[in-house]
């Protein structure tokens, strides 16, 4: 029987990545997306030309009448549903005395209360054995300036994860984080000079920054019923930068 994923922020980035994989390996795939219709749909039309399933499906990840939609839409397209990726976030750089109401409540909503409405809906909805996976980063190891606010949301998930693992472990649910490094992707480079993206890219022992695709193999794993005995857990997938 096939699966089916649910992943957040999937018409771009490692969210993209992560949803073309998946499809790849079998599970049917609902693209969510906020505001980039015509790119999930683009997602899509890949992922149905290879011969896989997936359907795009706009939510909201801030509000929890959207997320409780997502779900709806999944299992009335393929039935039960059994994995959630939350691959949604941004990133609004800032010093903290610099930092506006705005940029504050943006980052909260999608990185930390989407990832919560998200986990609290999967943890009703997924079926026995399922998995969840959240986006964690590495910024939370170098504590680079202008990042507070997106560490205190990304330290967040990794706690709710830890917890939730435990709440869910009854369902054999596993529940894990990937905490990426430098990613290529248009979140990691707006905003970013060339100069200052080569010197992350020189900081790493491989020497480059990390792709999309590097990511989405970790998910995938730890969707896969190999990765059965790991929960609760952090995986830092950064090339050993930190």
């Amino acid at each position: 029987m096939q699966k089916t994923v649910i992943v957040t922020g999937g018409s771009r980035g490692i969210g993209r990545a992560t949803a073309l994989l998946l499809a790849a390996h079998g599970w049917n795939v609902v693209v969510n997306y906020a505001n980039n219709h015509d790119e999930a749909a683009s997602v899509v039309a890949e992922i149905v030309g290879r011969g896989g399933r997936a359907n795009a499906v706009r939510a909201n990840v801030s509000s929890a009448s959207d997320i409780k939609e997502l779900f709806d839409q999944a299992e009335g397209a393929y039935g039960n549903v059994n994995a959630l990726v939350n691959s949604a976030g941004i990133i609004r750089p800032s010093l903290l005395k610099d930092l506006d109401d705005a940029a504050l409540t943006e980052q909260l909503d999608t990185n930390l209360r989407g990832t919560i409405n998200a986990i609290r809906e999967a943890s009703r909805r997924l079926v026995d054995g399922g998995r969840i996976v959240s986006m964690s980063s590495t910024t939370l190891a170098l504590n680079p300036p202008t990042y507070g606010i997106y560490n205190a949301t990304k330290a967040a998930i990794e706690a709710l994860t830890r917890v939730v693992a435990k709440e869910l472990g009854v369902r054999r649910i596993t529940v894990n984080a990937v905490a990426p490094g430098p990613v290529e992707t248009e979140l990691f480079v707006t905003g970013k000079s060339q100069a200052e993206i080569d010197r992350m890219a020189q900081a790493a022992p491989f020497k480059r920054l990390g792709q999309p695709r590097d990511i989405a193999e970790v998910v995938a794993f730890l969707l896969s019923d190999a990765a059965g005995w790991i929960n609760g857990q952090v995986v830092r997938a950064n090339g050993g930068l930190a």
